[in-house]
């Protein structure tokens, strides 16, 4: 019963934290559209994979979506008035036990140019960022600069002990963040410039880890742009489906975008702590209460901050407020804690994005079928399946006791190398991808579609035996079966084997 109930959960995780072919969470609540900085799109929790680091757990949050490489001036430096956080449940009560803070600060250089004729000349300060080429052993001509501190908390987030890490490759509290991709003139050797900012850093009571906070490639795949025009594609594999959409790299409308990654690998034992092996994460950001614009606005102080800390973003699993939770209510979940999710749980055990589907494309797929199907969407409410992997985790696998929205990760089970991992994570009898855990090359998009539109009413392999898992039947999901998909391949190979794993940007030029 327990293997029934993982494979089951597995596809339905998926689901949830899938939904459908959206960007993971990118603006993907009204409020947090006018907070760029502090948008997180995506978040990743595994035991990593790099040979040798098989006893830590990398953690990555991304933030600021859709980032144009070429979009200078001032590119996409982190708020220096806003708290990012990665937060870890040990004990299954859906309240964090350990935190990782990050507080950014920036500092400018001073260049100025001398201007008019000589003796009477003015130093004048530049317009821009930088003045000159910039390498590994060459910063020189870089006048803006980004720094941030790493701090643990033990206990609540607000309240715990806190405890400074210490940059071991530097001797200090401070760590560097690398200036984004320019353009190739600026940055000959990007890669090789951006490796000098993964730090080794150790934290009293947790052991020795890695950090690096930086511009990446956008780690994420989807068809954004036809997805939200009404799905403009029949989301159903063209070579098997006439009239359906093919998979080709092409569909990748954010293919050539960045975002920012704040990227931590901690000793697994750290993370687990008294548990059991099975820990639940989600990354958040929060502004202060209170913001005054200063109507004699400068770089040191363009506003003035004040009172508590306010928590505007929030993720763990891929596109459940993006997909999942109603239009009313995405700022509310964005605010809200996972010790608190039973308030949404009507989205789940009722969800609408089936509904939606089915008046999209149901004369669609009657046509290329020769059926009648009155409706497209499974009809087995309340979707007790998607609650058993939405809100409780696999019993058996992943569960930690606790009923709330978390990516959830036993601990317990090895990693796999990137060249065997299987892009369906468990689905593809790979347990060590999602969702337990969720690594960068793992498909949600997917195996959530299907999962979504009822693969788990028919007869799935467990241990390669077909067999119905017992939540409904294929008369409750008349194309639970169909090869659904968004037409976007995404694997392990889209990345890299070691620490932090995420590619290099896309340069602006």
């Amino acid at each position: 019963m327990k293997l029934k109930n993982f494979c089951l959960s597995v596809a339905i995780t998926a689901l949830l934290a899938g939904s459908n072919s959206y960007a993971s969470s990118h603006r993907e609540a009204p409020f947090i559209t006018k907070h760029p900085k502090v948008d997180a799109t995506d978040f990743y929790m595994f035991t990593s994979y790099e040979k040798g680091r098989e006893n830590f757990t990398t953690l990555i949050a991304n933030y600021i979506p859709l980032q144009d490489a070429y979009g200078g001036p001032n590119y996409f430096s982190m708020d220096t008035n806003a708290l990012y956080e990665i937060h870890v449940d040990n004990n299954g009560d859906a309240i964090e036990d350990l935190t990782f803070q990050f507080e950014f600060k920036n500092e400018l250089a001073g260049f100025t140019l001398p201007i008019g004729s000589p003796g009477k000349e003015k130093h004048v300060a530049v317009p821009l960022k930088h003045i000159g080429a910039i390498s590994a052993d060459n910063r020189d001509s870089l006048g803006f600069s980004e720094s941030y501190s790493l701090t643990l908390v033990k206990g609540e987030r607000r309240k715990g002990t806190k405890t400074l890490a210490t940059n071991v490759n530097k001797n200090s509290q401070k760590f560097a963040k690398p200036y984004d991709y320019v353009g190739q003139k600026t940055f000959a050797d990007y890669s090789s410039y951006a490796k000098t900012f993964i730090y080794d850093f150790t934290i009293e009571g947790c052991g020795n880890g890695k950090v690096f906070v930086g511009q990446r490639k956008e780690s994420f795949a989807v068809n954004l742009g036809a997805t939200f025009d009404l799905i403009n594609y029949v989301p159903i594999d063209g070579s098997k489906f006439p009239g359906g959409i093919k998979q080709d790299v092409a569909n990748n409308t954010i293919a050539k975008k960045n975002i920012t990654s704040l990227a931590i690998e901690v000793p697994t034992k750290c993370l687990v702590g008294d548990g059991k092996g099975t820990i639940g994460a989600w990354t958040s950001a929060s502004l202060p209460q209170i913001r005054l614009l200063n109507p004699q606005a400068n770089f040191a102080k363009p506003a003035a901050n004040a009172g508590k800390w306010v928590q505007v973003s929030r993720l763990s699993n891929p596109l459940v407020n993006e997909v999942v939770i109603g239009l009313p209510d995405k700022d509310k979940f964005n605010s809200s804690m996972p010790k608190d999710d039973g308030q949404f749980a009507t989205y789940v055990t009722h969800p609408t994005l089936p509904a939606l589907i089915n008046i999209l494309f149901k004369d669609a797929v009657n046509s290329t079928l020769g059926t009648s199907i009155a409706d497209l969407a499974p009809n087995n409410f309340p979707r007790t399946d998607l609650v058993a992997a939405f809100l409780t985790g696999i019993e058996g696998v992943n569960a930690n006791g606790s009923v709330a929205e978390m990516i959830r990760l036993n601990t317990a089970i090895a990693p796999v190398a990137k060249d065997k991992q299987s892009t369906f994570g468990v689905a593809g009898d790979d347990l060590a991808g999602f969702p337990n855990g969720r690594r960068p090359g793992d498909d949600v998009v997917d195996i959530a579609l299907r999962v979504l539109m009822g693969i788990l009413c028919y007869e799935v392999p467990v241990k390669g035996t077909p067999t119905n898992l017992g939540f409904c039947t294929p008369e409750n999901a008349p194309v639970g079966n169909q090869p659904i998909t968004d037409g976007v391949p995404i694997s392990a190979d889209n990345f890299d084997e070691s620490f932090p794993y995420l590619l290099a940007p896309i340069p602006g030029a």
